[in-house]
């Protein structure tokens, strides 16, 4: 099923699927493994004339695509160190990050080099264009005369054609790096995750572990950035070793392009982030669940089975229908939306991961899955509360394992910050962990708040209750001068079907403060909701950049 070899596995892989479709740009033709492991000679060849060495560092920005794709698996079949970063970066961030990283080449997508001045990058030797491969900056002669002289060079290489025989990579060591994924652009924020082959190699052997029916020619859909390592792990890498034909969205995964995909591919696994599932749920479900009638036919038993079934089948069908599951990760998920998708039998789960651990640390599959839990301990990960009673007292989630970092790339001190004396990788997840190992999280430790009374305050907690309300796209929730208040960005679509002006929004407030009071607790009570006029600040992994926010007014 694999080898211990990360680079072997993605070797073995392209040999064994050499005439099936691998990649393709969403309604283009796609590229076969064939064709892939030739774009990959061709490039090694022109790393090797210009003087790129293992080890070396090999930046990849730009849109998810084929070509993204196929920088990737030549950086790290080659034995570079790949650096995946955000094509939605900031030019400075960008440019900030390929200096911290020791970026050799940059291979680039031809927006983000628009932005760019390869002058504020001294170190950089050269940039391709990643559509087309196209030298646009260079410094070093010999990239120059690599890239000239690739065609030839390759045609020399191999006379006789490109065939699956002349597939053979350079065997990786466990221990070496492979990958620097930052968590961030920002200067003061930025840390460069560390992953060795092995953290990738036990990533992708979990994968191959809890998902042993997906084979060759089943589809999926790339909708998640390649540059995280939730997107890259699971949507890519797995699926382009198993023969997989990954469909990028090239494109911002509106409901509309998604649900059109979902139609057109039918995948055979979905991975997704709450926020694409919640939106579905709030555009297509709600409105009917909400009904009258509909609530009162959930409550006669025999009719409320055969509605729970069409509901499901509609569902399934509008996600292609053939998917085994849909694996959600990246944040929480919204309670009300999982208890209905849990009520009526949706073939979903929650995982739980970090970049720092490439990603994974929890799962279930979805038929053992339970109500508001993210999984259990996946293998070669351990798991434990830092807490005297870790199914009732809530504490710090500590994790170790093979799918840990090496640490933080030039930062000593954040490495040593983010290990305990003894080991355990300090998640910043506050959580518990039942009898049964399944992992339940409650927040961030950064997040949490200290209530006068001195009880744990977890705004999450509260944010998800706001969310479930009828004029609520998303909220925030932070302390204000010893009181709790909430950050709402509104539903403008609900409000217009409504005929809502802006001159009743403070009404509205008021109500969505009452409606949400009446579900907490005492000491989770608001004092006041006010209004943001756009969509919060997302990271990759779609959940609200929160330090970028003040409540104060």
């Amino acid at each position: 099923m694999y080898t211990d070899s990360f680079i072997a596995n993605i070797e073995t892989g392209i040999k064994a699927n050499w005439d099936l479709p691998a990649l393709s740009d969403y309604k283009k033709e796609p590229i076969k493994y064939s064709e892939v492991a030739e774009r990959i000679a061709k490039l090694h060849i022109f790393f090797e004339k210009a003087g790129i060495e293992r080890g070396d560092k090999i930046v990849i920005c730009g849109r998810n695509s084929t070509y993204w794709a196929i920088s990737f698996f030549a950086t790290i079949t080659y034995g570079a160190v790949a650096v995946p970063l955000l094509h939605e970066f900031k030019s400075e961030a960008v440019t900030h990050l390929v200096n911290h990283s020791d970026g050799k080449l940059l291979i680039v997508g031809d927006v983000v080099w628009e932005g760019l001045d390869s002058d504020e990058m001294p170190n950089l030797c050269a940039a391709i264009q990643m559509q087309n491969f196209e030298l646009v900056s260079c410094k070093d002669e010999r990239f120059k005369q690599a890239y000239q002289s690739i065609k030839d060079d390759f045609l020399a290489a191999y006379p006789d054609g490109f065939t699956k025989e002349d597939v053979s990579y350079q065997r990786d060591r466990l221990d070496d790096l492979a990958l620097i994924n930052y968590t961030s652009g920002t200067t003061s924020m930025s840390k460069g995750v560390m992953l060795s082959y092995r953290a990738l190699l036990s990533n992708y052997m979990f994968a191959c572990e809890v998902l042993p029916n997906l084979c060759a020619g089943m589809n999926v859909i790339s909708m998640l950035p390649m540059a995280h390592m939730y997107g890259l792990q699971f949507e890519v890498i797995f699926e382009f070793i198993k023969g997989i034909h990954i469909h990028f969205l090239t494109r911002i995964p509106s409901p509309k392009i998604v649900a059109e995909a979902f139609a057109q591919v039918k995948p055979d696994i979905i991975i997704s982030v709450p926020l694409i599932i919640e939106k579905i749920y709030k555009t297509k479900l709600k409105p009917i669940a909400d009904k009258t009638i509909v609530k009162m036919l959930l409550k006669a038993p025999i009719i409320d089975t055969m509605l729970k079934n069409k509901i499901l089948s509609a569902l399934i069908e509008s996600f292609g229908g053939r998917f085994y599951e849909i694996i959600i990760g990246g944040a929480a998920m919204n309670k009300e939306v999982e208890t209905f998708l849990k009520k009526i039998g949706f073939p979903y789960t929650i995982g739980y991961g970090m970049t720092e651990c490439g990603p994974i640390i929890g799962y279930e599959d979805w038929s053992k899955h339970k109500l508001g839990s993210c999984g259990k301990t996946v293998p070669r990960m351990e798991v434990k509360i830092d807490s005297a009673d870790p199914a009732k007292i809530v504490g710090e989630i500590l994790v170790r394992g093979a799918n840990v970092m090496m640490g933080y790339y030039k930062n000593e001190e954040a490495t040593k910050a983010a290990f305990t004396e003894d080991g355990w990788l300090r998640t910043g997840d506050l959580g518990l962990k039942d009898k049964n190992g399944n992992i339940y999280i409650k927040g961030r430790s950064k997040n949490m708040i200290l209530g006068a009374n001195g009880q744990n305050i977890y705004p999450e907690e509260i944010e998800d209750v706001l969310n479930s309300l009828e004029y609520v796209n998303e909220s925030l929730v932070k302390e204000d001068n010893g009181k709790l208040v909430a950050l709402v960005f509104l539903d403008q679509d609900r409000l217009d079907s409504k005929h809502i002006s802006s001159s009743s929004y403070s009404e509205i407030l008021e109500q969505i403060k009452q409606q949400a009071n009446s579900q907490l607790a005492n000491y989770e009570q608001l004092s006041a909701v006010f209004i943001h006029e756009e969509e919060f600040e997302k990271t990759p992994k779609r959940s609200i950049k929160r330090y970028l926010y003040t409540t104060k007014r």
